[in-house]
């Protein structure tokens, strides 16, 4: 198994090799929804890629804690330091509590993670939960003259953690240019820079999540919650901090600095960020009516959707790019990856009807021997590759080619011999299945189901009753299946 795995590390602007800090433990810690609103597909493109990147992680047998929080306090309105609380605001709209808004959502992203087939991550706290970690580490970063407090807030104070350090080592924005971009502090503002972020604000009466703190009571500032999670769970230098890279600046800048100002460590080893989705060229927004919650997706409830798309078709369409590229949404790119999904999926079909059989009159191909051990090192190399996923599948689809020519007799069992035939067989399953999370959509109870009708098939036409025949064929077009007559056998495939 070839596992020289590199990954392109944002903090140092390359592809390192991937070596953990305690192998073959990989600490993985990845910012999770703010649960407010339905999590739309952008941000589920993001919780996706991580999750194979989980998988093939696990897949090469390292020992894997991933944590994924949830964000259900301190992300305010203009995603700054004022404003009021996004989930507060959604509660008071709907004259509910907020844990029955962070409650209702965060089932909500769950469901939809669920649907599409990813593994849930071993610790999922939430910032709720952790609200006295967060004053405590407020009260280490005063203690160590790295933030001040004004009438009941504190902030981070980025020019004096700056002597020191590199603010924007992540990011690359260069302090300066921060500070002289927000010269303009308004009179009301208690920050000694624009630049400083808070670590805890000051509740006003109206706020309506608040906790008592050393300096009144309050709620903690967003960038706090996960240096505090991550750090309590996967200790205070981990391997891999993951997100959106709208995240990187200002969220990922100021988790750097907390933890460097707190502990004097990185606190990730690798920082990893996946791109945006766009539609049609366009940007996606709620404000041009092209943004798309997953259950529109599926259900195809949506005025730029042509038809609905099955979960895991979206997983596929998702997964044919590079997670750190930009994806583009459109209903052509869709329809053909339901294709190219389908195409996978037959092809984990054909691979359970394969059984080696020897054939004494025929003798090894070691061209064909030699491509195929090369299609299944390729899988590798391509995941290898900062989980390129793109990749994958085209060296899958090409070993597919492979595959279809044992189940067509074009390759005969005895030109690969048994042991690649096994390696060819479980390379395949294990990459579609395993590192790329696709699974089979038709029910077991379906599946029972169309082979019967198979079976009817198979009768009607050995005894020449035509009018069955098409009348079963006609059935299984209508359902986005077709029957294939093969030479020896009759089976079944979805239409692609």
């Amino acid at each position: 198994m070839l596992k020289d795995l590199r990954v392109y590390n944002t903090l140092t602007k390359q592809k390192e090799l991937f070596e953990p800090i305690n192998p073959p433990y990989v600490g993985m810690y990845v910012c999770g929804p703010t649960v407010y609103n339905d999590v739309h597909i952008g941000n589920m493109r993001t919780f996706l890629s991580f999750d194979v990147i989980y998988r093939y992680l696990l897949f090469l047998d390292y020992k894997v804690r991933f944590v994924r929080n949830i964000t259900d306090v301190g992300h305010l309105e203009r995603d700054a330091d004022d404003g009021e609380d996004k989930i507060a605001k959604k509660a008071k709209l709907e004259n509910l509590e907020p844990m029955e808004i962070v409650q209702r959502y965060t089932l909500g992203f769950r469901e939809v993670a669920d649907q599409l087939n990813m593994l849930s991550p071993n610790i999922e706290p939430c910032a709720t939960g952790h609200i006295v970690e967060q004053i405590n580490l407020t009260a280490k970063l005063l203690e160590k003259g790295l933030a001040y407090e004004v009438n009941g807030s504190v902030y981070f104070d980025v020019s004096k953690y700056n002597e020191d350090h590199n603010y924007g080592v992540l990011s690359g924005r260069i302090i300066e240019d921060l500070i002289a971009g927000n010269r303009d502090l308004d009179a009301q503002d208690e920050k000694r820079n624009k630049i400083d972020f808070a670590l805890w604000k000051k509740a006003t009466p109206s706020h309506i999540m608040r906790w008592d703190s050393p300096w009144g009571k309050g709620f903690p500032g967003w960038h706090l919650e996960c240096t505090v999670m991550s750090t309590k769970y996967l200790g205070n230098s981990f391997d891999i901090h993951g997100g959106g890279m709208d995240l990187k600046f200002p969220h990922h800048e100021c988790e750097i600095a907390q933890s460097v100002g707190a502990t004097g460590q990185q606190p990730a080893k690798y920082w990893m960020h996946t791109n945006m989705l766009t539609v049609n060229g366009q940007k996606m927004s709620k404000s041009l009516g092209n943004s798309f919650l997953p259950a529109q997706l599926f259900t195809g409830d949506h005025p730029l959707l042509e038809e609905a798309y099955s979960p895991m078709t979206v997983r596929f369409f998702i997964l044919q790019s590079h997670y750190s590229s930009t994806l583009d949404f459109s209903n052509e790119a869709l329809k053909a990856a339901k294709k190219g999904y389908k195409k996978l999926i037959n092809g984990l079909k054909v691979l359970r009807s394969l059984d080696y059989c020897e054939e004494p009159e025929t003798v090894p191909n070691k061209k064909v021997i030699d491509q195929v051990n090369q299609l299944c090192d390729n899988c590798y190399r391509a995941m290898n590759d900062d989980f390129n996923t793109a990749l994958t599948i085209g060296h899958l689809f090409n070993l597919l080619k492979k595959i279809n020519s044992l189940h067509t007799q074009n390759l005969k069992y005895a030109e690969l011999g048994e042991e690649v035939f096994d390696r060819m067989k479980r390379t395949y399953r294990t990459f579609v299945v395993d590192v790329l999370g696709l699974k089979e959509e038709q029910p077991d109870v379906l599946m029972g189901l169309t082979q019967s009708l198979i079976d009817i098939y198979k009768e009607a036409k050995r005894n020449k009753e035509f009018d069955t025949v098409d009348k079963i064929r006609a059935d299984f077009k209508s359902q986005g299946l077709i029957i294939k007559d093969m030479k020896n056998d009759i089976s079944w495939a979805y239409e692609e």
